[in-house]
């Protein structure tokens, strides 16, 4: 979408912005690919986190992004509970809220965000354009091109650098926070079993104290805790049955 965009006018329009929200849970495969694309491209990326502080955000670098979940970490301890799959509040804190406070910080008003969502994500296109908190318009350029998972494995084919995460049919397992509750949880156990030391920070958010439970919750109710999910990945258990992630998208 980006690349679309700057072949389109040029260079990056005077009155638009890149942003790319950090919560500390990204690979650093992910950290890499945005600094490639801001250095090859010549187009700057405003890399922004949340903070528990007036502004509620900060804006960082590559050099200096978070690598350890802090943001995470600061908005679970700033709201005294875990996110789950029904108040998803990491994605709006972390991504949607973010950005709005830098963008008004700037004293923008209204703005348009276009999104990659693709063609071949129907349900998420669907939701599309819609008003969010009075100044926002959110808007799926690629879907409505009738850009496909193909087509971006094609046009990454031909580059010379591109995301160096796992592929599997069009989607990247790692993708997003590294073992995000919402990923199935066939997918998770994979995941762990292979880098179990990525596990460590989920299972220690599982054990903060919450004001209602002090002796810490969970991020889901319907599967065991993480660090279950690491013993049962150390043991090589495999007690699961496929099943499809739930979607992380700032539209739903």
């Amino acid at each position: 979408m980006l690349w679309r965009t700057l072949q389109a006018n040029n260079g990056l329009p005077d009155e638009a912005r890149v942003l790319f929200e950090n919560t500390g849970k990204e690979r650093e495969e992910t950290l890499r690919f945005v600094n490639e694309c801001s250095k090859r491209w010549e187009v700057e990326i405003d890399w922004l986190e949340f903070r528990d502080s007036e502004t509620k955000f900060e804006k960082v670098s590559f050099e200096t992004a978070s690598r350890n979940g802090e943001p995470f970490e600061a908005i679970v301890k700033s709201r005294g509970y875990l996110p789950n799959p029904i108040a998803r509040f990491c994605t709006v804190e972390l991504k949607i809220r973010t950005a709005s406070r830098y963008l008004h910080s700037l004293n923008w008003e209204e703005w348009e965000n276009w999104i990659g969502i693709r063609a071949d994500e129907p349900r998420r296109l669907a939701k599309l354009p819609i008003k969010n908190e009075k100044s926002e318009t959110r808007y799926a350029p690629c879907g409505t091109a009738g850009v496909t998972k193909w087509d971006v494995a094609a046009f990454w084919s031909q580059q010379d650098f591109d995301l160096e995460l796992e592929n599997i049919n069009g989607e990247t397992p790692w993708g997003n926070c590294d073992l995000c509750f919402l990923k199935n949880t066939p997918k998770i156990m994979s995941l762990i079993s292979r880098e179990p030391e990525r596990a460590i920070w989920w299972a220690k958010m599982e054990t903060i104290e919450c004001p209602d439970k002090p002796t810490g919750s969970f991020f889901r109710i319907d599967r065991p805790s993480y660090k279950t999910m690491i013993n049962l990945a150390n043991s090589q258990v495999d007690m699961f049955d496929g099943a499809e992630d739930i979607s992380c998208f700032c539209g739903d």
